[in-house]
C-alpha cells in the first residue's frame, strides 16, 4: 500500500470533531513526515528515548516489556491510530517499555519539538490531542476492568467482537499476553470458541 497523507488529516478531522477547526488541520498536516518500519524493526527500544509521536497508517506496533526474562504485550498499536512511548516521548527520558512492528509499517511521525508548538499554537491540534488521550483513558480504564471481571473466554470473546482483523494479523502469543493468558489457554479457547 502506498503511503497516503489524506489518511492522516480525515484521521485528525475525525478525532477533532469540530468542523469551526478544520482550516486549522493542514498546518497540522505538514509537520508530519513518512517513517517505514519492517517487520521486528523497533520504533523505540526500552532504554532509549522515544523520538516521534506517530499515527499508523498500515501495520501493527506492538507495545511490550520484559517481567523476569519473559516479553509481555502490554499494547496494540493498530492502523488508524496513533500511539508513542508518551512519558519518553514527552519528557525526552528513556523509554520503560519496547515497541517493534508485528507487520510492516507506514507511519506519519512528528517529533517533539514540532509536537509541543502544534500543542501550543494550534487550536485543532490541541483537540486533537485532548480528545485522543481522553479516549485513551477509557479504553485503558475498560482494558483493567475487563481483566478483573471477565474470564478469559470473555475477554477473546470481546475481541472478536471489536476486531476480527486483529486475529488473523496478530500471532497468537502476542494476543494471549495482551489478553493476560497463556498461550496454551489461548489455544483452548480459540478451539472452543468459534
Amino acid at each position: 500500500m502506498e503511503p497516503n497523507k489524506e489518511l492522516l488529516l480525515k484521521y485528525i478531522q475525525t478525532v477533532v470533531n469540530n468542523e469551526s477547526l478544520n482550516s486549522l488541520i493542514p498546518e497540522i498536516i505538514a509537520f508530519f513526515s513518512l517513517k517505514r518500519l519492517s517487520k521486528n524493526e523497533y520504533y523505540v527500544e526500552e532504554g532509549k528515548i522515544c523520538k516521534y509521536f506517530c499515527y499508523i497508517e498500515s501495520g501493527i506496533l506492538q507495545h511490550s516489556i520484559q517481567v523476569l526474562g519473559e516479553e509481555k504485550t502490554t499494547y496494540l498499536g493498530l492502523k488508524n491510530s496513533c500511539t508513542a512511548s508518551l512519558k519518553s516521548f514527552l519528557q525526552q527520558k528513556i523509554s520503560r517499555k519496547n515497541i517493534k512492528a508485528l507487520s510492516a509499517c507506514n507511519l506519519w511521525v512528528i517529533s517533539v519539538d514540532d509536537f509541543k508548538q502544534l500543542l501550543n499554537n494550534n487550536k485543532a491540534f490541541h483537540q486533537f490531542y485532548y480528545n485522543l488521550i481522553e479516549n485513551q483513558i477509557f479504553l485503558i480504564d475498560d482494558y483493567r476492568i475487563d481483566l478483573l471481571t471477565l474470564t478469559p473466554e470473555e475477554r477473546y470473546q470481546k475481541l472478536l467482537a471489536n476486531d476480527t482483523t486483529l486475529l488473523q494479523e496478530v500471532p497468537l502469543h502476542y494476543l494471549a499476553s495482551f489478553l493476560g493468558i497463556s498461550t496454551r489457554h489461548m489455544s483452548r479457547i480459540r478451539k472452543n470458541i468459534k
